[in-house]
């Protein structure tokens, strides 16, 4: 398993202003997602994580369609830097 698959898309200092906004939090859980989705590659099998990594990735679509119900600008700008795909159900 990789441990050191971080995306470094925000700097330190935002990071310490607010690590509980929302761009952090997918930060975050895109971060954890990579790292499962690493961890699955090897081990097929293995269900529980399977079972995180759909927890994880519901979690997430949450705050994203909350984000772009809020504010479609940062939303737009989250999704480019992360290199994530625009969910259709919104």
């Amino acid at each position: 398993m990789v441990k050191n698959l971080f995306l470094p898309g925000f700097s330190q200092e935002k990071k310490e202003k607010n690590p509980g906004s929302v761009e952090f939090q997918v930060l975050n859980f895109t971060n954890k997602i990579r790292r499962l989705t690493a961890h699955l590659e090897l081990h097929r099998k293995d269900y529980l994580s399977q079972r995180g990594l759909q927890k994880i990735l519901g979690k997430r679509q949450r705050l994203l369609s909350y984000l772009s119900n809020k504010n479609r600008i940062r939303y737009n700008k989250l999704i480019n830097q992360l290199d994530i795909r625009e969910s259709i159900i919104r």
